[in-house]
């Protein structure tokens, strides 16, 4: 398959030019990659099969998209028989639902979900876009890491390639992934020591993380939070070197940094997220799920504290989900970008080349 479609060489930028994607020329040469695309599902949804997941389809609309601060979401209002409206959003994950299906009973699932996310727009993200999430009840997180791997090599084998490209980054999928810890990423690639910027307790100290960026030369700004440096680091020092050569597991967040996961046993500074990442570009984020309802109901809180101290709204909690957490297993659970795996499988340049029709361009 060739990297680069015929859509792609008749623009220096094509993705100002995709609400055109429908014109019997465009089509054609986008139309391998979207095959390609139904390939790689079919393996996918094979080998949860072949896993004993039970594949569910949860609704989109929801009471509460999410409570992460910086994660925005689209609004509606369901009318009722009678024109009472009642705020509702779509969903920015399916993991509130999937989560109350642990609750319920079951102990492997999955669901290819579309999901919406406002303010995303940009060659990895689209405001619409399809996420592959599954879960597995009484499994550690690491299960969720030899997941992934097998994922990666199903994405090359449906898309009959050696190698997931995305720009000039090749990534081996089928070589075994580097597990590298965030706090060992940041002091190999920003010269941080991150645990030295984390109270015992897993609170963050911002003085201290600005003395760590100025000592590694390092800009961040007077009012910069913890979190804005954290996230500085990673996205401009860390995120550019991971999945180089083959796939990258980022393990052992901040606890401050994973606001659905559980803490490390070892270490209650750190906690069970990982992310995946191939060329670059990441691919998936696991957890080791949180299973207590006053400390996920505490932290949601702190989270929508703090959208509304930078966006200046906040969004409602889920009472059902918090109530379902009480009585949910012990469980590990992943959301993995299926666009972005069919992008690196096809060597696309952007996400709207392998959906079969994008969202239109303002």
């Amino acid at each position: 398959m060739p990297r680069h479609s015929a859509d792609e060489q008749i623009s220096p930028d094509p993705r100002m030019r995709m609400n055109d994607w429908w014109r019997p020329e465009r089509h054609e040469g986008r139309r391998p990659a979207l095959l390609a695309r139904n390939r790689i599902q079919r393996l996918l949804r094979g080998w949860l099969d072949d896993e004993a997941f039970t594949e569910v389809d949860p609704a989109a609309l929801a009471v509460s998209p999410g409570n992460e601060a910086h994660l925005h979401a689209f609004a509606t209002d369901a009318m009722g028989d009678d024109g009472t409206a009642r705020r509702m959003y779509l969903h920015t994950s399916p993991e509130f639902a999937m989560k109350k299906l642990l609750a319920a009973g079951e102990t492997r699932i999955a669901a290819f979900a579309h999901v919406w996310r406002n303010r995303e727009r940009g060659p990895l993200h689209s405001p619409e876009f399809t996420m592959l999430e599954w879960y597995r009840a009484g499994a550690p997180y690491d299960a969720l890491m030899a997941d992934c791997a097998a994922l990666l090599r199903l994405a090359a084998q449906g898309a009959g390639v050696a190698a997931l490209r995305f720009r000039d980054a090749v990534c081996d999928p089928f070589a075994a992934p580097e597990r590298l810890s965030v706090a060992e990423a940041f002091a190999r690639h920003a010269g941080v020591d991150l645990a030295a910027t984390l109270h015992d307790d897993g609170t963050t100290d911002a003085a201290a993380m600005a003395a760590q960026m100025r000592a590694a030369g390092l800009r961040h700004a007077a009012d910069d939070t913890w979190a804005d440096m954290f996230s500085r680091v990673l996205v401009e020092k860390i995120e550019p070197r991971l999945g180089m050569g083959r796939a990258t597991v980022l393990d052992r967040y901040p606890v401050a940094e994973a606001a659905l996961a559980r803490p490390c046993p070892d270490d209650p500074r750190f906690a069970e997220r990982f992310e995946l990442y191939a060329c670059g570009v990441e691919l998936a984020n696991g957890f080791g799920e949180l299973t207590d309802p006053a400390e996920q109901q505490r932290r949601f809180t702190a989270e929508m504290d703090e959208k509304q101290r930078v966006y200046g709204h906040r969004y409602p909690l889920d009472d059902d989900f918090l109530a379902a957490l009480a009585i949910m297993p012990q469980a590990s659970g992943i959301a993995l970008g299926f666009d972005r795996l069919v992008m690196l499988a096809t060597a696309a340049p952007h996400i709207d080349a392998v959906i079969w029709a994008p969202v239109p361009h303002g």
